[in-house]
Order: structure tokens, then C-alpha cells, then sequence
């Protein structure tokens, strides 16, 4: 069974100041995004799935998902603040999404097979959909197996200001032991640095592995998702900045010994735009990769 390549596109750039989305960056306007379904594409994956803002339906459709129809299958599902479980009801003067991880849980209806889960605006790169899309194949029909591309926090910076990152720790077999959800990650006279939940600034070495919510997961997932959604609903759904991250999700299956999450190696160097001022690096940086022959000059 082919794997499903889940899209996180529910967003608005509000640090980079628009739709990130849909900003073109390849030589003939490509956005980030087409980058990475041209590589889940050849690297053997069989659908697509966009988790994106209802009211966006309309232009997301004819700008992106009418280049992608005639390639691959693509489904399209919505995030909103008022899909909560029976029972909750999200406060009047809520505005910000529930987080990443709920964004997931919008999948649950059309995707049954094991499925990556992606950023729409990072750039992650070949190598890591053939190493993410070979071991989904091997996790067909199994549970409580799952994975991730660690990437380097040293390789994951802005020079345009903070970033926040799932900082991993792994144990000698590759599996992961904890992923926590730091923010304020930035270099600071050499040093890597972030802010910890005491507002407390730490060290990170160069080569700690980070999530950048680059993910392999099987159906199962939904179910331990919803039922840990609730239990964070009710210790914070009326804290308007709480938001049910992904790393949040992992870390709860993964201390709890619910789960196991192999971290996985690439090659592929990770870039994306978190702020304006790195998108000029992203054009130059794709600009290399077509002269050098990794992907054509158009890609669809």
C-alpha cells in the first residue's frame, strides 16, 4: 500500500506577513510545497492530503490543488476552532487555531493507510521523503510504530530572528525518549539558545536532533489523538495561547510507553521561510538545487 503525504497548510504566516503557502519560489513561480510533493511523488507516495482554513477553499483549489489533480489523488480537509470533541465548546474570544496536532486529527476520515505528515512551508528535501516513504511502506498494517526525520538544530536556524523546534532526545537503538516544543531558539554569541519554561535560557549542542514536524505515522494515531485531545481541553481550553502541538502528542504516547518513534537520518539539509528576510536564501538556495540537476526547471 502506497503511504499518503499529509499537508499542513491551515496557517497564516504571521511572522513572514502573508500566505506563505502560496508565495513562489522555484525559477517558474513554484512554491515550497510543490517541491515536496514532487519529491513524495517520485519517492513512491499515492495521495495527498491538505488540512487547510475553509475560508481559503476557494483560491487553494484553483492555485494549488488543480496542478497536482492529474498526478496524484488529493483530498482536501478543514481545520476550524469549533471542531472539538462532544461536550467542549471553543471560547467566544478564541482566535488562534488549536495547534498542529489537531490539525492531524482533520485527516482521520479519508486517510487509512500510514501517512508523513508535513509543514506546507519547509523545504525538507528528497532524501528524507525516500527515507520517510520507505520505512511507512514497512509499517504497513502494524500500531504503535511510528517515525521521524530528525534534523540538525545547527542546520535549522533563521538569521532573521527565533524559531521554535521539537528538541528530541534519542536512546542507543534510535528511538526516541522525549520531544518538547521549545521556543525563542536562536544563535547568540555562537551558542544555540532557548528559552525554557521557567524563562530560563539554555544551551542546545549543534547536532541536537529536532522535529520539524516531518512525521510517519499509521491510522491509529487518530484514535490516541482524540482521546489525549481531551484531557488537554480540560486543563486548557480556556488559555487562548494553548495550542495541542504535535510534539506534545509524541511525548505523551512515547513516556507513557504507548508507542515507539524511530528517528530517522537524512541527508537532506532542511530550509524554509519564517520570516521575510529568508526568503531571498530559499530562491537561491532552490536556484542551486535545479542547476545542479536535482529537479527541473518546472516542475508540473
Amino acid at each position: 500500500m502506497q503511504p499518503t503525504l499529509f499537508i499542513l497548510a491551515a496557517g497564516m504566516g504571521s511572522r513572514y506577513g502573508g500566505l506563505k503557502q502560496l508565495d513562489g519560489v522555484g525559477p517558474a513561480g513554484e512554491t515550497i510545497m510543490d517541491y515536496s510533493i514532487f519529491d513524495a511523488i517520485r519517492c513512491g507516495f499515492g495521495k495527498l492530503v491538505f488540512v487547510i482554513r475553509k475560508d481559503f477553499e476557494d483560491d487553494f483549489r484553483k492555485i494549488i490543488v488543480s496542478k497536482y489533480e492529474n498526478h496524484i489523488t488529493v483530498e482536501v480537509v478543514f481545520q476550524s476552532l469549533y471542531a472539538l470533541p462532544e461536550g467542549f465548546d471553543c471560547p467566544p474570544e478564541r482566535t488562534k487555531p488549536w495547534g498542529t496536532n489537531h490539525a492531524v486529527m482533520m485527516g482521520k476520515e479519508v486517510i487509512n493507510e500510514p501517512f508523513a505528515v508535513i509543514n506546507a512551508d519547509d523545504f525538507y528535501g528528497r532524501n528524507s521523503f525516500e527515507v520517510l516513504g520507505k520505512a511507512l511502506v514497512k509499517m504497513s498494517g502494524k500500531k504503535n510504530e511510528y517515525c521521524m526525520i530528525g534534523f540538525r538544530v545547527g542546520k535549522t536556524l533563521s538569521e532573521g530572528g527565533s524559531v521554535a523546534r521539537g528538541v528530541c532526545e534519542t536512546n542507543q537503538e534510535g528511538y526516541l525518549t522525549t520531544v518538547v516544543e521549545r521556543t525563542s531558539i536562536e544563535r547568540i554569541n555562537g551558542n544555540i539558545q532557548f528559552t525554557d519554561e521557567n524563562g530560563e535560557s539554555r544551551i542546545l549542542d549543534e547536532n541536537t536532533p529536532v522535529s520539524m514536524n516531518m512525521w510517519g505515522f499509521t491510522p491509529d494515531y487518530f484514535a490516541y489523538s482524540e482521546t489525549y485531545f481531551k484531557d488537554f481541553l480540560r486543563i486548557n481550553s480556556h488559555n487562548l495561547r494553548s495550542e495541542f502541538f504535535m510534539p506534545l502528542m509524541v511525548n505523551e504516547l512515547v513516556t507513557k510507553n504507548r508507542a515507539r518513534v524511530k528517528v530517522l537520518d537524512t541527508t537532506s539539509e532542511w530550509f524554509g521561510i519564517t520570516y521575510a528576510q529568508d526568503r531571498q536564501g530559499v530562491v537561491e538556495k532552490i536556484q542551486a538545487l535545479v542547476d545542479a540537476g536535482e529537479y527541473p526547471a518546472k516542475l508540473f
